[in-house]
């Protein structure tokens, strides 16, 4: 599971003695809530099903997929059987039905154990990555809402580009590896970062 809410609340309270910007934040909007996934490939797999859809319709494409592979995610072996054409059919495109059979596939061959990813989160994301159609964005996502590595954060996360330029008070939406880089003075509480920043961009955007 991803960090509780006293995981989030210690990592922000330590940030926030070290960085005034943070402080202010905190003050102005409060602790965000805690994002817990599932660890496991039905996550990793809701990731890929969600990339450049709305949550709605990933939601529904997700419901549609479960129906076509007979209800069950879990059952992997059962959804690397399942031809192209009918994961398309659940609104899939055919490349991301591909990128589904690569994971289940990777994880039924004994590739990928989602149960035993490295320690080291750089090698654990250089794994999943190894997946056709996992990228770094989707990898250090899993590792932060499933897992709850603390010190990991997905800096090719537009929402976080843009509310880290906001909250160091930046002309510009930084890079991602600008952003990368100004986040380094946040470690080793990068994830709880992550949760805040997307919390104050929802809070902004409203």
């Amino acid at each position: 599971m991803g960090l509780s809410a006293e995981q989030l609340r210690l990592g922000l309270d330590a940030l926030g003695a070290r960085h005034a910007e943070i402080a202010a934040a905190l003050a102005a909007t409060g602790y965000p809530e805690p994002r817990l996934r599932s660890r496991g490939a039905g996550t990793m797999m809701r990731a890929i099903v969600a990339q450049q859809v709305s949550t709605k319709a990933a939601a529904s494409i997700w419901n549609r997929l479960e129906a076509a592979c007979g209800g069950d995610m879990d059952d992997l072996a059962r959804v690397a059987a399942t031809p192209i054409e009918t994961l398309r059919g659940a609104g899939l495109s055919g490349q991301k039905a591909s990128y589904v059979h690569a994971l289940a596939q990777a994880v039924t061959g004994g590739t990928i154990d989602f149960a035993a990813l490295p320690h080291d989160d750089d090698a654990a994301v250089a794994l999943l990555s190894s997946v056709k159609g996992i990228g770094r964005w989707s990898a250090e996502i899993y590792l932060l809402f499933a897992e709850g590595r603390t010190d990991v954060f997905p800096a090719g996360d537009l929402a976080l580009q843009i509310q880290l330029g906001r909250l160091l008070g930046l002309e510009k939406r930084p890079t991602e590896k600008q952003s990368r880089d100004l986040a380094a003075a946040m470690a080793p509480h990068r994830g709880a970062l992550s949760i805040f920043l997307w919390h104050n961009y929802n809070i902004v955007a409203l």
